[in-house]
């Protein structure tokens, strides 16, 4: 008995530490967001990620890493710093109750991006990207490893390479630099090539 009521005070303290978020609460306060990200998360500039779709924890865990200084980008780190635990959520649950828009790849640079997703490349030790994002991309929200698919080249390439230089390093226990660092430009382009044409 003692045991059960233990329990549920720990759960019911967990589950007050994260604010529930608000699609509707968020589509609001998106709108400063819109001028990078497009209007419904679809970001129209190969710079900027696309938040359509993506994963509630993975969105919210980026915005505290970006007001913590766990993520570093000088635009994010201010648009960020203002915000309250209910806008991270409210921001979060907007973005990923929209539609992602399926992005194109050149056919010719994707193909061997899509061996590197796939397979991996053993000889490096590379594993396949597909291990923690998925076969078609969708990531795993409850490992808060991103979904990928139909993301813009330019930005995962550059994601890649912030990984790999040290640039970003809010990654759970070294996972992204660790594959990123066995990975060439050729390989990186390659692969940021495919996952845009991936859903």
């Amino acid at each position: 008995m003692n045991r059960l009521v233990i329990a549920v005070l720990l759960l019911g303290t967990l589950g007050s530490a994260h604010a529930v978020g608000s699609a509707s609460a968020g589509q609001g306060k998106a709108a400063v967001c819109s001028a990078c990200h497009g209007m419904d998360g679809n970001s129209v500039m190969p710079l900027w990620p696309s938040l359509a779709g993506q994963h509630e924890q993975f969105i919210s865990k980026q915005l505290m890493d970006f007001k913590s200084g766990a993520r570093k980008d000088d635009t994010m780190t201010a648009m960020a710093a203002p915000l309250s635990d209910q806008d991270v959520a409210d921001l979060a649950a907007w973005y990923a109750s929209q539609k992602a828009t399926i992005g194109s790849a050149n056919a010719e640079k994707a193909a061997p991006g899509e061996q590197l997703y796939r397979a991996g490349d053993a000889g490096k030790g590379l594993a396949a990207c597909m291990a923690c994002h998925g076969p078609n991309g969708a990531g795993n929200p409850a490992a808060k490893f991103p979904a990928l698919g139909g993301q813009h080249a330019a930005y995962t390439a550059k994601t890649l390479k912030d990984f790999r230089d040290g640039k970003r390093s809010n990654d759970p226990a070294n996972m992204m630099r660790d594959v990123a660092a066995k990975m060439s430009d050729a390989q990186i382009e390659a692969v940021a090539e495919y996952i845009a044409g991936l859903h």
